[in-house]
């Protein structure tokens, strides 16, 4: 009994040295996290600023005025129809087509009176009294070669001519009926500039007809090729290409008509209006929103050299973090905006005094439009990213790392669940465009099928079309497809997620809370009430003071002795961050001493 008796005061002085240890490192711990969330703040204040720079350039290129625009032009040129003729949407033949291009498109192309029927004082054609057309339009289209498809040896004898679907190898490129004539020649691109259309994609060439400044020789060249016959059956689409400017608002209207003829015959009609802001500085605005590019390029260079140095210290460690992942995507995007941005305010400045001094050629704003909507939707994707970045500088919360936690854990469920998933939902597509695809336009094609299930999944279906294409396999079909992947699969996910956030959940209600950004705030508010003399000083904060006061000083005295020593100041701030990284190991070390302890004392025997 002697003996068990020495072993539990032994114990218990044991025990007792570890409390007041521990009660010593509490403000040491206190303060550690608490020095890495106020550094944290600072940083996320600093990348706030960065982001709301961005903003502000991304939604100092878009505005209101280009919807009203586009809408402007297409009701203008889609919509409008001449006397028992159809307008551009319902376009279904080659002679739909030319009773458009004799009607609408020169009816909107030219407003030289004004709704009085006075002349206009300017020669120029200004469309809605307002949009100045700059340049005049061309007619481009592409053709296929005869004989450049297989006949079955049945129909040879029927058949002496065939056109094939279009394709660049087949493309027809010699002269046609009027050698002397450019309209009759072909022309090679000058910009590798290709289309994508509803049925192929086209290439940037072809027989080109450039109309004129006045609407009268517009439609004289019009009803000349008319009745040539320009068009042929070897021709597979007609672009209708033009652009207006609008100084009131300073915006470039590009505007695209494009028909296409298959090989199966008749016309699919399609159109691209893009209202773009070429010309950047003009106004006191303009220029505030220059002044944010600079701003930008800074950012972006400085997070160049953060995240090179950053690479030199982790090396191939780096590439394992997601956020270091994203903040090379970012960076990158920003580079291929910046470098986008230089060539495009030299090529409109090129591309504007070349068409000033030849009014009446096509003014060819196509490509830097295309180019321009690509901007723009990088810096989209940029401020989409940045603003998923701020996740990275709240991660410390409580609520946010169950978040993580959660999505980490169930990784491996989901990617399992997914392989499933996909089996089955590529399944049903694959079945839906064999059954429906040559009746039903939502399963005309195999990702036109992935995107119409995606749809059903979300209750946006035609159930009347799938059951008129087949009445047998179409309800069948749907009603399975709903079964197995909203009842079933999509339940499944859905209990995976809540089930790993039941766990995630509990665990984090076993740890210790840790200082909060909530207890910083509290914090500083007792300070400031201390410092007004408000409230007196508690012994435990008046015992963090002092700690944190000595531990600042030791910091810069070691700061200061390791620049004597000649080390630069990153080498120096490396150094430092490794120092408190092992105060905080020793911590740890000393917490864990603690709880085996008090788990040796419960293991001996008890005094009677």
């Amino acid at each position: 009994m002697d003996r068990s008796d020495s072993l539990v005061s032994s114990s218990r002085e044991q025990l007792m040295g570890y409390r007041r240890a521990n009660d010593l490192m509490e403000p040491r711990m206190t303060y550690s996290r608490e020095l890495q969330i106020k550094t944290t703040l600072q940083e996320l204040l600093i990348y706030i600023i960065f982001l709301t720079d961005t903003c502000i350039l991304s939604f100092g290129m878009v505005n209101s005025n280009m919807y009203h625009l586009n809408k402007i032009l297409e009701h203008l040129f889609l919509e409008n129809a001449v006397e028992d003729g159809p307008n551009f949407k319902s376009v279904q033949s080659m002679a739909d087509f030319w009773q458009f291009a004799e009607g609408p498109l020169l009816d909107g192309l030219y407003w030289n009176t004004w709704y009085n029927d006075k002349e206009m004082s300017e020669n120029k054609s200004f469309i809605y009294y307002e949009n100045l057309v700059l340049g005049v339009a061309q007619l481009r289209q592409l053709k296929v070669r005869n004989n450049t498809c297989n006949v079955h040896p049945y129909f040879r004898n029927f058949t002496k001519t065939c056109f094939s679907s279009y394709s660049f190898r087949h493309e027809e490129r010699a002269p046609l009926r009027f050698k002397n004539s450019s309209e009759w020649l072909y022309s090679n691109a000058k910009l590798d500039e290709w289309h994508w259309g509803k049925v192929g994609i086209y290439s940037s060439g072809g027989y080109i007809a450039i109309l004129s400044l006045t609407k009268e020789d517009s439609l004289s060249l019009i009803q000349y090729l008319k009745r040539n016959s320009w068009l042929t059956r070897g021709t597979r689409v007609v672009f209708i290409d033009f652009t207006v400017y609008n100084a009131n608002v300073n915006l470039f209207g590009v505007t695209r008509l494009t028909t296409e003829f298959p090989a199966t015959g008749g016309a699919i009609p399609s159109w691209q209006f893009h209202s773009v802001k070429l010309l950047r500085y003009v106004t006191f605005y303009d220029y505030f929103l220059g002044s944010c590019e600079i701003i930008f390029c800074l950012f972006t260079f400085t997070f160049v050299i953060q995240e090179a140095i950053k690479l030199k210290k982790q090396k191939w460690d780096y590439f394992r973090s997601v956020w270091n992942l994203l903040d090379v995507l970012l960076v990158m995007i920003s580079f291929i905006s910046i470098g986008f941005n230089v060539y495009r305010t030299c090529k409109v400045s090129l591309l504007i005094e070349k068409l000033l001094s030849t009014p009446n050629h096509y003014a060819n704003f196509h490509f830097l439009a295309y180019w321009q909507t690509q901007y723009n939707n990088m810096i989209a994707i940029t401020v989409f990213f940045a603003w998923i970045k701020i996740f990275k500088f709240i991660s410390f919360n409580k609520t946010m790392s169950q978040l993580s936690s959660t999505l980490s854990r169930c990784a491996k469920d989901i990617i399992g669940f997914a392989i499933m998933f996909f089996i089955i939902f590529f399944s049903y597509a694959q079945l839906g465009y064999l059954i429906f695809g040559s009746q039903v336009d939502e399963f005309s094609s195999f990702p036109n099928c992935i995107f119409t299930q995606f749809r059903i999944i979300l209750g946006d279906f035609n159930f009347e079309e799938i059951e008129q294409a087949n009445r047998i396999l179409g309800p069948l079909y749907f009603i399975t497809f709903v079964f197995f992947v909203f009842f079933v699969l999509l339940n499944m996910f859905l209990a995976i997620i809540n089930d790993t956030y039941s766990q995630v959940k509990a665990d984090f209600s076993v740890h210790k809370n840790e200082f909060e950004i909530s207890d910083l705030i509290k914090k500083s508010y007792e300070r400031a009430l201390v410092k007004l003399r408000l409230k007196k000083a508690t012994e435990k904060d008046m015992t963090r003071d002092v700690y944190e006061t000595a531990e600042q000083q030791n910091r810069k005295k070691l700061q200061k002795d390791l620049k004597t020593k000649g080390h630069s100041t990153a080498r120096t701030e490396e150094i430092l961050h490794g120092h408190g990284k092992t105060k905080d190991k020793l911590s740890l070390e000393e917490e864990k001493s603690e709880g085996t302890s008090e788990e040796t004392h419960s293991l001996l025997p008890r005094q009677k």
